[in-house]
């Protein structure tokens, strides 16, 4: 989905930054690339950007937690313990819409499996956002899951109360649609 909203964006006269995590798709045409693997990269790339940035969108699913070890070589299974010990990553988007300056625009997905709208309410409130795209996810194959489907189904909500949806339809006219309503609220 990022993609498309990077390729709808151009369409539209933007000038992209596209923070990308691995991916097999071909970067859109006019967008500027900054390729990252973890998290932590995710977040320092898109930190640097932000402060010159008048539109951010985020869409990446960026894990919620981390394995407290890494290992430097391979661990035997003999060796490994029963018990793996977690800690929480680094929010990307709380932690950017906190910085925001007057005049950003914030907006995030919700990707959820069930309550959608509520769930997507709730992190548009609590991350301080301007907008939330919210779509439901679950296994590849599953009706209606964004994951690894041409198509996609969003609810728009904003800060001030709005609710808007579309779909389902390609993710390039989700994609269009979407950064249409961001444009028409500058």
């Amino acid at each position: 989905m990022g993609y498309a909203i990077a390729a709808a964006a151009v369409a539209a006269g933007c000038e992209v930054e596209l923070v990308s995590g691995p991916v097999s798709l071909a970067a859109p045409a006019g967008a500027r690339v900054t390729q990252v693997t973890t998290g932590a990269e995710m977040l320092a790339a898109a930190d640097a950007l932000f402060p010159r940035c008048d539109i951010l969108i985020m869409t990446a699913a960026v894990c919620d937690f981390r394995p407290k070890t890494r290992a430097p070589l391979k661990v035997k299974k003999e060796d490994v313990p029963l018990i793996a010990e977690f800690e929480p990553v680094p929010d990307i988007l709380r932690t950017l819409a906190a910085k925001k300056r007057a005049g950003q625009i914030v907006v995030g997905f919700a990707a959820e499996t069930d309550d959608v709208e509520t769930h997507a309410r709730t992190k548009l409130v609590a991350k301080k956002l301007d907008m939330i795209a919210a779509n439901k996810v679950g296994a590849p194959d599953a009706p209606d899951s964004a994951f690894g489907a041409d198509a996609n189904r969003i609810i728009l909500l904003t800060a001030g109360g709005g609710r808007s949806a579309f779909g389902p339809a390609p993710k390039a006219q989700v994609a269009a649609f979407l950064v249409g309503e961001i444009l028409r609220h500058r």
